[in-house]
């Protein structure tokens, strides 16, 4: 059977707290794609020192597919331990330079990331070569509008960021308050359609082939959303919930109306669309999540399940 990949290509399937970590290895520099989550930068670098990683060598340069803290976290850590330098999206870099913690979903969103300086920017259009391969910088707005995905086409790879996971793809603001986010995100599930792709790494999940059941699964997400902004809504604040809970590990849920209350993403999300009471809103991230299987409650504390 032909390897799915390159041997210098090299994926740390991560957890959803986490995004995967791609090592591109070259005898010009080695090259590592996201970091994860703050709290996961140990393992980040314990995965990057190891046998399948970067073995005592050096590591050249970490870019960014883009800004959100399951993509960044680790960027101060690995920075400091490597010095290496780093490279982000163009039109997210401002966001980085002004630590605006607001347009990079932190504080904002409840999530947290070491600050990091950046030494040069990506910019869409342009060819780099990382791990002895040519890759195609590719505006990929949506999840996040300063997006990159990454195209070889000699072996036809894509590193897809979150812009494309075999089942749908990151969370989207609704349209109330960001009108652009959704247009952005079919706009880029065409570009991705239009190109030759056999392969996708993407920012979570094990690699996959299937590109065109994966498209079709993503598009028919779209399509919901694109008829019922409460879906993108609820969608958005189950999966910051989700992610709130794998890092914290529990939530008692007496506090959760508060706190549906005090963290912005979540205040702003409900007063634009869904304009529920902190209680109510509360109950239903619960039920829903529930529901679904990816929480549990006991003994008064919620925890992912």
């Amino acid at each position: 059977m032909k390897p799915l990949l390159p041997p210098q290509i090299h994926v740390f399937v991560r957890d959803w707290l986490s995004a995967n970590n791609v090592l591109l290895r070259s005898r010009d520099g080695h090259v590592l794609v996201d970091s994860g989550y703050v709290g996961h930068a140990p393992l980040t670098l314990a995965l990057l020192a190891s046998d399948r990683g970067l073995h005592g060598e050096p590591l050249a340069k970490l870019v960014n597919t883009h800004g959100h803290s399951d993509h960044i976290g680790g960027n101060a850590s690995v920075q400091r331990t490597y010095g290496c330098t780093i490279e982000f999206p163009a039109a997210e870099a401002p966001l980085i330079r002004h630590w605006d913690t607001k347009g990079l979903w932190l504080d904002y969103a409840d999530q947290d990331a070491d600050r990091f300086t950046i030494d040069a920017e990506l910019h869409p259009d342009t060819t780099h070569v990382w791990g002895d391969l040519e890759w195609k910088m590719l505006s990929a707005p949506g999840h996040a509008m300063g997006a990159l995905v990454f195209y070889n086409p000699e072996h036809r790879i894509l590193v897809s960021g979150d812009a494309l996971w075999q089942n749908g793809y990151g969370l989207i603001m609704p349209p109330s308050l960001d009108p652009d986010a959704l247009p952005a995100t079919r706009d880029t599930l065409d570009l991705i359609a239009g190109l030759d792709v056999r392969v996708v790494i993407p920012g979570h999940g094990e690699v996959f082939t299937d590109v065109e059941s994966a498209l079709d699964r993503a598009y028919a997400r779209t399509e919901a959303f694109e008829a019922d902004e409460s879906r993108i809504a609820r969608h958005a604040l189950k999966v910051l919930l989700t992610f709130s809970l794998l890092h914290r590990r529990r939530m008692a849920v007496s506090d959760l109306p508060d706190y549906v209350e005090r963290v912005g993403f979540y205040r702003d999300v409900n007063a634009a669309v869904l304009r529920m009471p902190p209680v109510a809103l509360a109950e239903q991230l619960v039920r829903e999540l529930a529901k679904a299987g990816a929480v549990k409650v006991e003994d008064g504390w919620l925890m992912p399940a």
